[in-house]
């Protein structure tokens, strides 16, 4: 926070005003002594307060308040002039105007507080709503991603294609759905470990007699398809289908020393 929001914040008034708790007033002394435009902006405050209760109380003498004091609360009757009595009435009225003083700072200081209070806790309101947006946004993201899947592993009119690894990743698994009306194939890469850097994997539509494969497309942005589900080329006709690991960008025949997964259909 730069010290404009932190003079802004108007945690410097409340300072002034004495509505700091021990923390809170701590950490403006820090505030101030390392900052000087912090120190200016507490003096500036500071002034301010006395040419508020200034302006709107009297002067009062420590003399004058004893008298009146004890005019106020003194128990025992007393005659007193009405030149007296008169000047007894202004020294009381000079009271009254300080304790109105004092009641119009302690009200301004409430409601400012009540406002910085209210104002605080909107922006966490609406911090707290962008996030829960974002979250609700993901979680239908997320939830539509289910859906597709679940439309396409019920799908009767797929063909599925179990894919079993091969010698250089025998624990490979890959599976094919193809839906041989549309034509559409979707390939499930997600029990193929991760690509290295700069390679890809390329899926192939194989005819076996003689072996003819045709590329149907690459499982590209391996790491950052969540459902690891990947939608490739129409595919007419396909005896089998395999998974080799190309270069980036693929290749234009299979290298058959990198093939990761094979399955008939």
């Amino acid at each position: 926070m730069s010290t404009q929001e932190y003079i802004d914040s108007g945690i410097l008034e409340l300072y002034v005003y004495g509505c700091l708790n021990a923390s809170e007033i701590e950490e403006v002394n820090k505030m101030a002594q390392q900052f000087a435009v912090i120190r200016e902006e507490i003096i500036a405050i500071e002034k301010s307060l006395i040419s508020l209760s200034g302006s709107v109380s009297p002067r009062l003498s420590g003399k004058n308040y004893e008298i009146i004091k004890q005019q106020i609360f003194e128990t025992q009757p007393k005659v007193i002039p009405i030149q007296a009595e008169v000047k007894s009435q202004n020294k009381l009225s000079n009271y009254l105007g300080w304790a109105a003083a004092v009641l119009f700072l302690a009200g301004t200081i409430y409601y400012y507080q009540e406002d910085v209070t209210k104002t605080s806790t909107i922006a966490k309101i609406n911090t707290e709503n962008i996030k829960l947006n974002k979250e609700y946004t993901a979680l239908q993201s997320k939830n539509q991603i289910n859906e597709d899947l679940l439309a396409l592993v019920r799908d009767t009119k797929n063909t599925v294609v179990p894919l079993v690894g091969q010698e250089v990743s025998p624990t490979a698994i890959a599976k094919v759905y193809w839906n041989q009306e549309t034509h559409i194939v979707y390939v499930d890469g997600a029990g193929l470990p991760e690509p290295p850097e700069g390679m890809v994997y390329q899926v192939w539509a194989l005819k076996l007699n003689p072996l003819t494969p045709l590329s149907i497309g690459l499982l590209d942005n391996y790491s950052n398809n969540k459902s690891l589900i990947f939608p490739l080329q129409n595919v007419i006709e396909a005896e089998a289908f395999g998974i080799t690991l190309e270069p980036a960008g693929g290749s234009a025949s299979p290298t058959l020393e990198q093939l990761y997964t094979l399955g008939k259909v």
